[in-house]
């Protein structure tokens, strides 16, 4: 006989839970004191928006649910922006929430809101646990986060039932795992004569294919039939950069550039395409497109969805791979020419300190297997189509729901995921104030992440959109003056950077000490306004 929150704690582990993160109020007690008897680290953070952010992160990276907690009123508030994240960035996610018990649901209490209404919109499923559900609701819980699409799950916990007392086997071990069903015989036979039909076909790659790790498939069917490829900013490291079919990110920097190759196509591939990165028609020619991904298309009706493929995508790709397709009219040297193009025109010459020198610096002095997370800002436009990954989940970062303030939690979920590897933050200095306090849970966890602070004074990405429509520049000014006033920061060092060495010095030394360190880089950000681009067509 146990405790439920012993029993909670248990089936976690039994389960792969290795973190939990979050802030504890009083009914949080024993649970807490459950995770330090069993073995489960309970990460306090500093804001319970970057609870949700780190678990997300360990989801992604790890495939296990990342898991959070929050208390009553205020803390379910805060955890839900980073819960949301999770459901628009397709991450498992567990969430806890301490709510009232069941004989106060009804009255006017202190921080008493309605916890299931506020989730419902922003996760797969949400619940309500009890000692009579404990194993059904936890099992379905795991069962639900991990399916396809992968995303958050919410559980309230009323505050009187962490001391029932339930049976010693009443521990999860195991849930019900769904499987994707196989793609039929006949929408195969209908992509293979499509395929052999086409003269330029295109793959157009996104989110489901990083995270179902569909790449070696993937590259087995771009080597061996010499098709150009498209990522979308999340399946980044799908194809390395250098690869001689790689033709650019849709949807970030110089996409204007991108457009030049897949204006030619005849045929679009979409390969676990998301479009909540992303909208198919905002970028495609009128041509007909093939989407094989584990959900169905999302596209207006104006365009031809000639074939669609919804199942294992893995076993899709098999196929493909078997097939012996005739040569495609492609000019690779054409495509080579354009992309180096587009990499010239993200790297233009001021004579300043820009973000891209900034960005060129770090890919230097990062090794091939450090990990770099971005938080969303118009330096993210530049990073998503500048930056090289040679392997996908190295390149971090929100695009379906895109918060301000990501950077520095996800840094520490992949520190905490990947000890070994090397990890920097890059964020603005408008993203770098709305969870800075997280320095804190990092300096605390005695863990190195570099966290490159790019300060310019201003929200650049609004200023950009404010000269596309012509109006003043206004309610963007952050402040004036120093960032910094002081070397340390929270108690964590400080480095300020004017230029490409004192930045390289200056990350030599950040990944060598224990223990978080800032960068201060004061970059001259102008050219932003040339090189985040709003033609796809």
């Amino acid at each position: 006989m146990a405790t439920l929150a012993e029993q909670l704690v248990k089936s976690l582990q039994a389960l792969g839970v290795t973190h939990v993160f979050g802030i504890p109020g009083g009914p949080s007690i024993p649970y807490l004191e459950a995770m330090r008897s069993h073995g489960i680290e309970f990460v306090l953070v500093a804001n319970e928006q970057s609870a949700g952010m780190m678990a997300d992160v360990f989801g992604r990276l790890t495939g296990v649910p990342g898991v959070c907690h929050a208390t009553f009123g205020p803390g379910a508030t805060n955890l839900a922006t980073g819960v949301g994240g999770a459901l628009l960035d397709r991450s498992p996610l567990i969430a806890f929430t301490t709510e009232v018990k069941d004989a106060d649901i009804a009255r006017r209490v202190q921080m008493n809101i309605d916890h299931q209404a506020l989730y419902r919109p922003i996760t797969k499923w949400t619940t309500r646990l009890s000692g009579k559900n404990f194993g059904e609701t936890i099992a379905q819980a795991f069962q639900i986060t991990t399916s396809e699409m992968p995303g958050p799950v919410h559980i309230g916990l009323p505050s009187d039932i962490d001391g029932e007392v339930l049976a010693a086997n009443s521990v999860v071990k195991t849930f019900a795992k769904n499987c994707l069903p196989l793609p039929g015989q006949s929408l195969l036979a209908e992509t293979a004569k499509l395929l052999e039909k086409a003269k330029k076909p295109i793959l157009a790659v996104g989110l489901t294919a990083a995270r179902r790790g569909l790449h070696p498939f993937i590259r087995k069917f771009v080597n061996g039939n010499n098709i150009p490829i498209l990522l979308t900013p999340m399946a980044k490291g799908i194809v390395p950069e250098t690869h001689p079919c790689y033709a650019g990110v849709i949807f970030h920097a110089q996409s204007d550039l991108v457009a030049p190759v897949y204006r030619e196509a005849d045929l679009v591939i979409g390969i676990g395409y998301d479009s909540i990165e992303f909208n198919y028609e905002s970028w495609m020619p009128n041509v007909p497109l093939i989407h094989i991904d584990t959900e169905p298309v999302d596209i207006t009706t104006e365009y031809d969805v000639a074939c669609e493929i919804v199942g294992d995508p893995a076993a899709a790709l098999d196929y493909l791979n078997s097939l012996q397709l005739p040569a495609y009219n492609w000019d690779l040297e054409a495509i080579q020419a354009n992309k180096e193009k587009l990499f010239q025109a993200l790297m233009p010459y001021t004579g300043a300190f820009t973000p891209s020198d900034l960005i060129a610096v770090l890919q230097e002095t990062l090794p091939a297997d450090g990990i770099i997370t971005a938080d969303v800002g118009a330096h993210l436009h530049l990073l998503g189509q500048l930056w090289k990954s040679n392997e996908p989940n190295r390149f971090i970062m929100t695009n379906g729901w895109s918060t301000m303030g990501f950077g520095i939690p996800s840094a520490i979920g992949a520190k905490l995921c990947r000890p070994t590897s090397p990890v920097a933050c890059i964020t603005g200095d408008g993203g770098f104030l709305m969870n800075c306090g997280e320095l804190m849970t990092a300096r605390r966890l005695g863990i190195n992440v570099v966290v490159i602070v790019l300060c310019d004074r201003n929200l650049s990405l609004i200023e950009v959109k404010q000269g596309w429509k012509k109006v003043a520049q206004y309610g963007t000014d952050l402040y004036e003056g120093e960032y910094f006033a002081a070397d340390r920061f929270l108690g964590v060092p400080v480095l300020t950077v004017h230029d490409e060495s004192e930045m390289k010095a200056s990350l030599q030394t950040a990944f060598s000490v224990t223990g978080p360190v800032i960068i201060e880089a004061f970059i001259d950000g102008s050219i932003y306004k040339n090189l985040i681009t709003r033609s796809y067509k």
